[in-house]
Order: C-alpha cells, then structure tokens, then sequence
C-alpha cells in the first residue's frame, strides 16, 4: 500500500449520509477502512426497517462498485461489536469503537457527526468534519399552498392533497403520474436526513412505520411489513387562532381564568383541537400562567416560553413525574388515547396542577367516557370540570361536569339513591347526562324531556291548590315527571300525612304524582353544634349531653336526609350498611355541607 495515500475510516454518520461517495466523486483517493461495527450497526438498523439503515447499505454498495472505477480501495476490518454494544449506540458506545479503530489503523476519521469529531481530536486522532447543510426544499414542498392541510403520497397512486381549512375541505389530485416506489423511498431518504440536520425529531421509529417532527410538518412514513405498500403523508397546521378568534360567552371565559382545571378539549380527527389546545396556552401564558406540554409527537405550535416534552424513556408517567417538580400551573396533554395516558392525566390532576387534555371523540359524552373504567367513577368530577367539543374548527358544545348523591331521573323510589355524576350544558345548566353505578355496571343515561310529563297535565296551579289548604307557605320541588317533594312546617306533617298516610295516599291519586312529605328548615328551630365519628360498623354523630332525648333533624347541603333522637349518652348512631348511612357516608366523602336542627 502507497505510503502517501490516504487511510479514512468513516463512522456511520458520513455513510448514512452518502457524503463520501460524494467526495470520491470530486477526486478523493484513499484506502476506505470500514469498520465491521458500522456495517453491523446498519444491518440492525434496516432489519428494524429504518431508512437510514438501508441508505448506509446502499452507500456502502455503491463505494464498492465505485472502487472498479475510481483510485479507491475498500475494506472491512475490526471486531463485530455485541448486541449490548449496538443497544447502547446511542450513549456513543459504537462511536468509541469506531474511533479504536482509526486509532489501529493510524487513518483518519471522517465524520458528520460534531461531537464524534470534537471527541476524536481530544483523543489525538486526525479527524475530517464534514458540516452538514440541509437548506435545500424538500421534494413535497413544491406540493404546499397556503391552504393544504395535507400532503398523501402512496406507491401506485396518485398524489394528493386535503386543501380548505377545518370544517371546508376538499380532496385535491396533485398530478396525473402515479408515485413509484423508488419515488418514495428516495423521499423518505431526503426526509430522513433534513431530519437529522434540521433538529427535527424521530417521535416514533419502529418497524415499518417511523413518525417525524420537522418544524412544523409531522410525517408519516410507513412500509412492509406494517403497510402493504410504501406511503408518505404530510400533516401541517395552516391555521393560527387566538381564543378571541372563537368568541367565548363571557361566562366561558370566566370559567377558564378562574375555576376550570380539568379541562377536556374532544372532536374529530382534523376538527382544530390542537389549534384550540394552542390558542389555550397563549390565553394562559397572558394570564400570568407557567404552561408545559405533553406530546408525542410534539405539534403543538407553541410560543419560546412553553416547554414541549415527550415521553421520558418511553414513557409520559416518567415524564410526569418530571413536571411534578417543575410545578406548571397548567398542562396541555396531546393526543391522549392510552390508559397509561388517562391514568397521567388523572393522577397530575389530582396531584393539583391544571389539566388540558385533546380527546378524539365523535360527540361530547364520548370524551368523559374515556374515563369510565379507566379511573373510579366516584373521582371523574375530581378529575374534569369542563368538557369543550370542537367541531369543523367551531366550539359546538360546553359541558360543566359535577357529582350529587341523588335518586337518578327516571327512578322513583327514595331508597335508590346514588352519587350521580351530572353531565350539564355550561351555558344553558340543562342537565342532559347522567353517569351511574347500576349494580355492578357504570352506566350513562342520556336525560330527555319526555313528550307527555304529568306536570305539563297538570297545571301547576291546581297542585298548590291541593298542598296550600294545609300549608300556605309550603315549598313544591319537582324532582321529575312523577314526583314531588312538599316541604311544610313540622306542625303539619301529622295533618298532611294523615292517620297510616290515608290523606297524602288520596293527594298522590287525585293529582297523579308519588308525593314526599318533608320538614322545612325554617320550622325546625335552632342549629345544633355535632362531631362526626366512626365506630366500627356506625357513624357516631356526637352532640352536647344537654340534648339527649331531642329530636334532631339533618340535612345535607340543606336537604332532608333524616329525623332522629338524640340518645341518653348524646350520640346518634347511624349504620353504614343502612341506605341513610351509606348516603351520609357519600356526603362527608365529597364533602357536602351537613346541618342538624333540634
């Protein structure tokens, strides 16, 4: 071997690249020394179908033939590294190894690769750096208006485009001539290396399928084995909204800068949830709010201030537990569709830090019952508040989300009820879902308006009728089509009930209706001081010893629960397993406010 020739060892990202058939093109003449490391590197890379894998075989091939022509020699040398060696490439385990062998051979390492060269000149080798420039346009480019929303190529067909905006869009053919294979896979390849030198991001790199972020288009690549043909597609946003641009009721924007911190943004695929989602978070930085993100991929388009994160080691709750510590006051979540996406969001809700996640769902409802299962069902008001579905790129439905131990519309009885998590219309306040546990099922009860209610039968009038000639300050609450609760003074209750309930059983018959006869508050005398307690299988309600034997009335959140007598050792025992414990139970467990007057 000429001692005045060049010895070059490239490592992989020179070949990945092509760059070095490129020089030997404008007159390179050297012995190319590749080391068996970079071509095991890159046969692990085109078995998992990744096309930098197969560009760095192609490169190699194409150096080969090269040789018969050009003053070149190509060669293999060195050890195959381990499989725990390729698995830990990217901690530079294999760019060690690379520069081990230019160190042997006494060659120069060529590299694209900053930190491989920086790192080899600190260690005494004479290195090559080939800068990299990745500022030419991409073939698709030349595709973009600035209406398209979507760029698809497919093997076989013809290229088209999505153009319009959200909610008028139109399927546009882009040219005549279908897209060969070659034509993608050389797509690919240019798209792949922009990505590497335009600090784009590979968010999903597996086997027949790779998902890039570069600046604002996320691509789509898929292949054999995971698609049946070779396909392209190129999603940008073209639409930058402020939230003043969707014209919020005063109250919805209230909502949002005060009280709203669970807040689920639903819709279509395509319908402007994330443009949405990125108007949030430009409303809560002016708020004086530290937003982040989560996302994968990360397309949020979001101003300097915000910072996106991705899964950390593959995975959203190691990089929870990161935002646990930096404290956001708000958290955009992205694209949520997993269980272990629900269950993040959950437990950094309840960890306190407000939540925005972005749902695909077809009508509202849906995006709460992504939570059912997923999270207890006692916890989802907790968890969500608001509910905003998108559609068309409009606001076409607001839902409050809130929990009440209730009977369920449509029951009768007393003794069913529940906690209820009620579905209502934020502006209007009309209830229109509820969600329940019937048996052994959580079951959601859309809430209509039947056509024929007895109320409407009967007018209003002729019921006070009926109630005033006991009571003329009673208190008429309709609970639903065929009930009524009578709130009257305790000195009428014996009279409207009458000997063994004779008296309201005829009321109930004459004006079609189940009547429930209960206490006023104001009737019931002065409000007495109690502890709650547990013992055992009882809640213990604990009043001054002075009280014993006085009848004591409880409500909760000013509603009649029920009436008993204070015992000798001042206490009131209520079992747990009994209808009225359970329901008592539920009210300390959310909290509800619990009165006792004697």
């Amino acid at each position: 071997m000429n001692k005045e020739r060049k010895k070059i060892v490239p490592d992989t990202s020179i070949i990945i690249d092509g760059k070095l058939s490129e020089l030997v093109e404008k007159g390179l003449k050297a012995d190319i020394i590749i080391p068996e490391m970079v071509l095991d590197e890159l046969q692990w890379q085109a078995n998992r179908g990744l096309e930098i894998g197969f560009n760095g075989l192609n490169e190699i091939k194409k150096l080969r033939l090269m040789s018969e022509k050009k003053d070149i020699k190509v060669m293999a040398t060195g050890r195959r590294p381990t499989p725990e060696e390729i698995k830990l490439a990217k901690k530079g385990r294999i760019d060690a190894l690379i520069r081990d062998v230019a160190k042997e051979e006494k060659a120069i390492l060529y590299t694209e690769d900053l930190v491989q060269a920086e790192v080899a000149k600190a260690d005494g080798l004479d290195v090559v750096y080939i800068e990299t420039k990745a500022d030419e346009e991409l073939v698709f480019e030349k595709y973009l208006t600035k209406d398209t929303m979507s760029l698809h190529f497919k093997e076989n067909a013809r290229p088209m485009a999505k153009v319009g905006k959200p909610g008028n869009v139109s399927l546009k053919e882009l040219r005549k001539e279908i897209c060969t294979k070659e034509e993608l896979e050389k797509m690919a390849s240019d798209i792949a290396y922009t990505t590497r030198h335009r600090n784009g991001q590979f968010e999903i790199n597996r086997i027949g399928a790779e998902v890039i972020q570069l600046g604002e288009y996320r691509i789509a690549i898929t292949k054999p084995p995971f698609s049946k043909d070779y396909e392209i597609t190129i999603i940008r946003p073209i639409v930058k909204l402020k939230l003043e641009d969707y014209k919020l009721s005063k109250k919805l924007l209230e909502r949002l800068k005060k009280s709203a911190e669970g807040i689920l943004i639903s819709g279509p695929p395509g319908s402007g949830k994330s443009t949405f989602a990125s108007g949030l978070i430009d409303f809560y930085l002016k708020e004086g709010k530290i937003v982040k993100t989560l996302e994968s991929p990360r397309d949020l388009q979001v101003p300097p201030e915000v910072t996106q994160y991705a899964p950390l080691n593959g995975s959203m709750a190691n990089s929870a537990d990161v935002l646990l510590l930096v404290r956001p006051d708000y958290t955009i979540y992205d694209e949520m569709r997993k269980t272990p996406d629900f269950r993040v969001f959950s437990d950094m809700r309840l960890s306190g830090i407000g939540m925005v996640g972005v749902v695909h769902a077809s009508d509202p409802i849906n995006a709460v019952q992504r939570f059912i299962g997923r999270t207890e069902l006692g916890m989802i008001s907790h968890i969500l508040d608001t509910i905003i579905f998108i559609k068309h790129g409009k606001i076409e439905k607001v839902f409050s989300v809130t929990m009440k131990v209730k009977v369920p519309s449509g029951m009768v009885e007393q003794d069913l009820a529940r906690p209820v998590v009620e579905i209502r219309d934020f502006e209007s306040g009309k209830l229109e879902y509820e969600i329940y546990t019937y048996g052994e099922e959580n079951v959601v009860i859309e809430v209509r308006e039947e056509k024929k209610r007895p109320i409407e039968k009967l007018a209003k009038q002729k019921i006070e009728e009926e109630i005033n000639k006991f009571d003329k300050s009673a208190e008429i609450e309709f609970l639903n089509n065929n009930r009524i609760v009578v709130k009257v003074s305790n000195a009428v209750i014996p009279k409207l009930i009458g000997r063994e309930g004779k008296t309201v059983e005829k009321i109930e018959k004459k004006l079609g209706l189940s009547i429930d006869v209960q206490p006023k508050i104001e009737s019931l005398g002065r409000e007495a001081k109690f502890e709650v307690g547990e013992s055992g299988a009882y809640i213990i309600l604990s009043f001054n010893k002075t009280l014993k034997g006085e009848n004591a009335n409880t409500y909760v959140n000013e509603e009649y629960l029920f009436t008993a007598t204070v015992g000798k050792s001042g206490q009131i025992r209520i079992s747990k397993s009994s209808d009225l414990g359970k329901q008592l139970l539920n009210a300390i467990a959310i909290k509800k406010k619990i009165k006792v007057f004697i």
